[in-house]
């Protein structure tokens, strides 16, 4: 049997064993990623007052005091409202600005592409502050209403970027097949289109809903109260008193954010 370490590992004929170094470079590197990470969640499992790894004591005592409180119920509520709504509205906005750019013929189309993922490009900080000073002259600090526009602003470009991508891969003729036939142009791209870039659009709202939910900066300017953000409370809790709360939540982010991973993967076919 032939070694897979000769096997081709592309077209131009280069073999793994070619890119063996590339392969442990890239383990190493993931290792050095993930690895933090990982190192929260036992201690999360700690009996300690204190956060410390590993746990000498094991224990879900910090599980159930975050479930337990009102307070961070209240802010993990908050965040996953703001992260749902902000996908519902990010997905669809961006997607048609993907697709009005793609297909436009307008000679500022670029400048107009490059206007929208301007939030991208700026530091938070500064997006924060503007926000901070418009939404006290409209009076929607601390509403849910302006954390969902602020969050949706800053996911925006990332729909726009993964819907271009996947458009610029898809040919446009089977659109244009449709519309001759006599389909609209909307049911055109619903049926035609739409069902082949699905797991680009899959990607982006899980994006979008991760830009929400893992976003701080933005929300403490502009979060608080009744509405204030689980990374907000989290970032407050920090800054007072450390205790292992803190890693629970952590955890259970990480759990929320690998399955809204998966769920993409399965339902966007696992191809592109």
């Amino acid at each position: 049997m032939r070694h897979w370490l000769d096997s081709p590992a592309s077209e131009t004929q280069i073999t793994h064993g070619q890119r063996l170094w590339l392969y442990i470079f890239s383990g190493v590197v993931m290792i050095l990623l993930v690895a933090p990470t990982l190192i929260v969640i036992p201690m999360s499992f700690s009996a300690s007052q204190y956060l410390e790894f590993p746990p000498e004591n094991w224990s879900t005592r910090w599980y159930e005091h975050y479930l337990n409180s009102p307070e961070w119920m209240s802010a993990t509520f908050t965040s996953l409202k703001a992260a749902a709504l902000t996908s519902l509205i990010a997905t669809p906005l961006g997607v048609m600005a993907a697709y009005g750019l793609h297909t436009s013929s307008f000679r500022f189309s670029q400048m107009i592409f490059v206007l929208l993922i301007t939030p991208m490009m700026v530091p938070l900080i500064l997006i924060a502050i503007g926000a901070f000073y418009v939404y006290v002259k409209l009076q929607l600090l601390y509403t849910l209403t302006g954390l969902v526009l602020a969050h949706t602003v800053l996911a925006l470009p990332l729909v726009l970027i993964v819907t271009g991508s996947a458009l610029q891969s898809y040919d446009m003729n089977q659109e244009l097949a449709a519309r001759s036939l006599g389909a609209p142009r909307w049911k055109a791209f619903l049926t035609v289109t739409l069902p082949q870039i699905r797991f680009a659009v899959i990607t982006s709202a899980l994006l979008a809903f991760l830009t929400s939910f893992d976003e701080v900066i933005v929300a403490m300017f502009i979060s608080g109260g009744d509405n204030a953000t689980l990374t907000r409370s989290m970032f407050n809790a920090l800054r007072d008193q450390i205790d292992p709360t803190i890693a629970s939540i952590s955890t259970v982010m990480i759990a929320i954010t690998s399955a809204l991973m998966v769920v993409s993967q399965v339902m966007g076919g696992g191809k592109r």
